[in-house]
C-alpha cells in the first residue's frame, strides 16, 4: 500500500470544521498541534489513493483562509505495518475517483508531471546523447544500443505533460511541454542529421529500413507507449523505465529521419518522418485517454468546463492529424502494404 503523509495548515479559529472533514475517510494515523502565528497543524497518514478527496475538502473550506496550506510527501514506511482495505470495505462515494482507480492525487500528479518538464542543459544533453547513441546501434543494426539509447531519452515528461496539460485545461503546462518536446525532438533531428552527413552507412540494415514505413502495428506501439507512460505516473512509479517504451516509439524513427536526410535519401526520411508523427500523435491520444479513464479531472467546476473544451480541442486535432498523416503515407506508398 502507498501511503502518503499530508500536514494542513489550519487557522486557529476555524479548527472546529476539521473532524467533519476527515470524518469516515480511511486514515492510518492522524493527530494534531498548535503552532505560534495562531495556526493549528493538523497531520494525516493516509493511503495515496485517498489524498485526492481528502486535499480537496480542505481546499474548499479554506481555501479563502489566511494562513491555510497544505503539503503532501511520500512515506517510506510506517510501523506498525496498516493492514490492507478489502475492497467491500471501500466507499462508492462519487469524489472518491482517485481511490476508485487507484491513483495517487491530481496535486501530486501534477507535481511530478510538472517538475519532468524542465528545458535546460541536461535535458538537450540527454536527448542529444541518446540520439548518438541510437544512431551508432542503427548503423551497426545493435539492438541492445539501441534500447540503451531510449533509457537516456528524456521525452516522457514533456509528452505526458502535453496530455495532461489537455486534460486539465491548463495552458502554463502546456506551453512548457509543448516547447520542450519541440526543443528535444529537435535536438535529436539535428544531431542525426549531422551524423547522417558525416559518416557513410547502408540504408537497408533492417534496424533502418523497418523504420521508414507506417503500419498499423507501429501506431499500436505509439498507443500502447503513450497510455503505459501516463498510467505510471497516475500510479506514482517510477517513469524512467516506462520512458523507454515513449522513447522506443519516438527516438529511434526520428533518428533514421535524420541520417536519411542529412546522407540525401529523401523519400525514405519522409517515411520515417511520418512515423515519427505518427506516433506524437497516438502517444498523446493515448494519454489523454488514459487520464480520463483514471478519473483526473480538475477540482473547481470552472476550471472543469475549460478543461472540457480544451480535451475535445486535443482529441479532435490529434485525430485528423493522424488521420492526414496516415492517408497522406497511403497515398505516397510510405505505407508497405504488406505490413497491413
Amino acid at each position: 500500500m502507498a501511503l502518503r503523509y499530508l500536514q494542513v495548515f489550519i487557522p486557529e479559529d476555524e479548527r472546529a470544521d476539521v473532524d467533519a472533514l476527515i470524518e469516515d475517510k480511511e486514515l492510518i494515523g492522524t493527530w494534531r498541534d498548535d503552532v505560534d502565528d495562531n495556526r493549528i497543524v493538523l497531520h494525516l497518514i493516509l493511503p495515496a489513493e485517498e489524498t485526492e478527496a481528502i486535499m480537496d475538502s480542505f481546499g474548499e473550506e479554506y481555501a479563502g483562509s489566511g494562513g491555510f496550506r497544505m503539503v503532501l510527501l511520500p512515506v517510506e514506511a510506517v510501523l506498525p505495518r496498516p493492514e490492507e482495505q478489502s475492497a467491500d470495505e471501500s466507499s462508492d462515494d462519487k469524489e472518491d475517483e482517485a481511490r476508485k482507480a487507484g491513483r495517487v492525487s491530481r496535486e501530486e500528479l501534477y507535481g511530478d508531471v510538472s517538475d519532468s518538464v524542465v528545458l535546460n542543459r541536461a535535458f538537450i544533453a540527454m536527448a542529444a546523447l541518446s540520439a548518438i547513441v541510437a544512431a551508432v546501434g542503427l548503423v551497426r543494426d545493435d539492438v541492445a544500443i539501441i534500447i540503451g539509447a531510449m533509457v537516456i531519452a528524456p521525452l516522457l515528461g514533456p509528452n505526458v505533460g502535453m496530455s495532461l496539460a489537455a486534460t486539465l485545461g491548463d495552458l502554463d503546462l502546456l506551453r512548457r511541454s509543448l516547447v520542450a518536446n519541440a526543443v528535444g525532438l529537435a535536438t535529436v533531428s539535428v544531431v542525426s542529421i549531422a551524423v547522417g552527413l558525416i559518416i557513410s552507412f547502408d540504408p537497408s540494415v533492417h534496424a533502418i529500413v523497418s523504420r521508414t514505413n507506417l503500419s498499423f502495428g507501429d501506431l499500436a506501439l505509439g498507443l500502447a507507449a503513450g497510455s503505459a507512460g501516463t498510467f505510471a505516473y497516475t500510479r506514482g512509479l517510477s517513469g524512467a523505465v516506462i520512458g523507454v517504451m515513449v522513447a522506443v516509439a519516438l527516438v529511434p524513427p526520428l533518428v533514421v529521419s535524420g541520417m536519411l536526410l542529412g546522407a540525401g535519401y529523401f523519400s525514405l526520411a519522409l517515411g520515417a518522418g511520418s512515423l515519427v508523427l505518427a506516433n506524437v500523435v497516438c502517444i498523446n491520444l493515448a494519454g489523454v485517454a488514459t487520464f480520463l479513464a483514471q478519473g483526473v479531472r480538475p477540482r473547481l467546476w470552472y476550471e472543469g468546463e475549460r478543461a472540457k473544451k480544451a480535451t475535445q480541442i486535443a482529441v479532435i486535432l490529434w485525430s485528423i492529424m493522424l488521420a492526414i498523416l496516415f492517408f497522406v503515407a497511403y497515398l505516397t506508398d510510405a505505407v508497405d502494404p504488406s505490413t497491413l
